[in-house]
């Protein structure tokens, strides 16, 4: 009987110890000396030269950040694990332990909000709209009757039928399985125009074959907070990854490192994306908040 109970009991620590490490993600880290960051394979802010190499502003603040978790944890060595996420499970492996820290391209809303936290804010993206250039196309009103390509699991098109200059607009939409999908089928004439968040749009036309035959026109969609994702309910881990962006923008290497990702020619295509830092980005490290797209939208 003796025996039993203590079974009973062990495996009741067991399972109170993994429940409380889910929700302590510093706790996690420590205790296996492992961290899996989520990053994506063709985000303009996060995406893969091949044989499991991932780069772009985020991905290196993302590793940035996990540095300073080390020291914070006082840990002699830290392995990084990159897990590639898509537009379509980046959530659910955030929220089932798979990914500890998502650096990709994720718009923090208030219906994520619901399921997992959101790091400060670390770029504001503008949704626009990429077109070949001699396609005629330079605003939504020339969408009618149009083929517009979409990535699954984005908010873009979305955003585009909500938008009062696209009242009365009949226009048919084709979704790629991520954003280099959704840009061959512009590339290919499957799609007359891709709706994206700027940085994805100027990323994929850098790495074109032939980058003059795209432009990006038309208004401004939406504007909408990137940032880093993790899970819900942890104000240690949240702290821990807040206080390191911060630094980061307090020091200047923030700034720094948006220069070489989106001012400097970059792989693996050595072609400059040439993206400067737009304003709501700078109010954004200027005043560091988490608050979701909708604040952002009564501005």
């Amino acid at each position: 009987m003796k025996k039993h109970l203590l079974a009973v009991a062990v495996t009741a620590l067991a399972a109170g110890s993994a429940f409380a490490q889910a929700t302590d993600t510093l706790a996690k880290i420590k205790a296996s000396g492992t961290v899996t960051l989520g990053v994506r394979e063709s985000s303009g802010l996060s995406y893969t030269l091949g044989n499991g190499k991932f780069v772009g502003f985020h991905t290196e603040m993302g590793e940035i950040v996990l540095a300073d978790v080390q020291k914070q944890l006082g840990l002699p060595k830290l392995e990084v694990k990159y897990q590639p996420v898509t537009s379509q499970n980046r959530i659910p492996l955030v929220t089932n332990g798979t990914v500890d820290l998502e650096c990709g391209s994720t718009t923090n809303n208030a219906a994520r909000q619901k399921d997992v936290a959101f790091a400060v804010t670390t770029y504001v993206e503008e949704v626009r709209m990429v077109v070949k250039a001699n396609s005629g196309i330079t605003s939504i009103k020339d969408l009618n009757g149009k083929t517009i390509a979409t990535t699954t699991g984005t908010t873009s098109v979305q955003t585009l039928r909500k938008h009062e200059r696209a009242g009365g607009i009949d226009f048919k939409e084709v979704m790629g399985k991520d954003h280099a999908d959704s840009f061959l089928m512009l590339e290919t004439g499957r799609a007359e125009a891709f709706v994206m968040d700027g940085s994805i749009l100027a990323a994929n036309i850098s790495k074109s074959k032939n980058p003059a035959d795209y432009k990006i026109v038309g208004e401004v969609l939406n504007v909408e907070p990137i940032a880093c994702m993790l899970r819900k309910d942890d104000p240690a881990f949240k702290k821990a990854v807040d206080d390191s962006i911060k630094r980061q923008i307090a020091d200047g290497s923030l700034a720094k490192l948006y220069d070489k990702w989106f001012m400097q020619p970059v792989p693996p295509t050595n072609t400059k994306i040439g993206l400067p830092m737009s304003d709501a980005t700078k109010a954004a490290w200027a005043s560091p908040n988490d608050k979701p797209m909708e604040d952002y939208a009564k501005k």
